[in-house]
């Protein structure tokens, strides 16, 4: 399981959505750039952000945006488990890094700076795995309830969000239905995608689905931004 954007896709989901509500000392502006060293490379700034998380959660181990924001960095080093062959333990890290996500979830339900963190790692995870992985599913429905639950709060203010909150979300969205396999839902949220986005990357990714009504191939899917490398 190649999982080497989960954390990256994370970050700059939960970093874009609600930038425009957002409260100023939120975890993930707190820690998500020492993930984003960490996936460059940086394994020093990987460590440091897990142990921020780690040292809150000992305060306070109901800390949801800890809870989650860890397991999404569990679930990075899963991935870096199974590409070093280490299958026992990324089976590990990863059942460990699911039930952290969802506990959060369970926690707070209404906080996306919860939801979206979930479901940006699970939505990127399950493009890695593939179509027929008999784990995708499920992990792709609790994305799309993450996400669909960040757009309906904001589906009437879409017009005050920029372009890169905005087109990660919708991409989101419109990827994860292409990737079920509901085409409809797909062109729905891909038409909104390029109405809301002219002229930009976004827009393209919505003609690449039009044109050839597949989903984009993971490597194409990643998140458009510029800490993203």
């Amino acid at each position: 399981m190649n999982l080497t954007h989960v954390l990256t896709a994370a970050a700059c989901l939960a970093g874009a959505t609600f930038v425009w509500a957002a409260e100023p000392a939120r975890l993930d502006h707190i820690i998500r750039y020492d993930f984003f060293a960490g996936l460059r490379g940086n394994a020093e700034s990987l460590a440091r952000a897990m142990k921020s998380a780690e040292s809150i959660l000992e305060q306070n181990p109901n800390h949801a945006e800890a809870l989650v924001w860890h397991g999404s960095g569990m679930f990075f080093q899963a991935g870096q488990a199974f590409q070093s062959g280490d299958s026992n333990r990324g089976m590990a890290l990863f059942g460990k890094a699911i039930a952290e996500m969802d506990r959060a979830v369970d926690l707070e339900p209404g906080n996306f700076g919860v939801r979206i963190p979930r479901g940006s790692t699970l939505m990127a995870a399950t493009r890695a795995m593939g179509m027929g992985n008999p784990m995708a599913p499920g992990l792709r429905e609790k994305a799309l309830s993450d996400f669909l639950g960040a757009y309906e709060l904001q589906k009437d203010n879409l017009d005050k969000m920029g372009t890169h909150p905005r087109g990660e979300l919708l991409f989101g969205i419109a990827d994860t239905y292409a990737r079920q396999g509901n085409a409809a839902k797909a062109d729905e949220f891909f038409a909104l995608l390029a109405e809301t986005s002219k002229d930009t990357p976004y827009a393209e990714r919505a003609a690449a689905w039009k044109a050839s009504r597949q989903p984009l191939p993971p490597a194409q899917a990643n998140c458009i931004g510029c800490h993203v490398k």
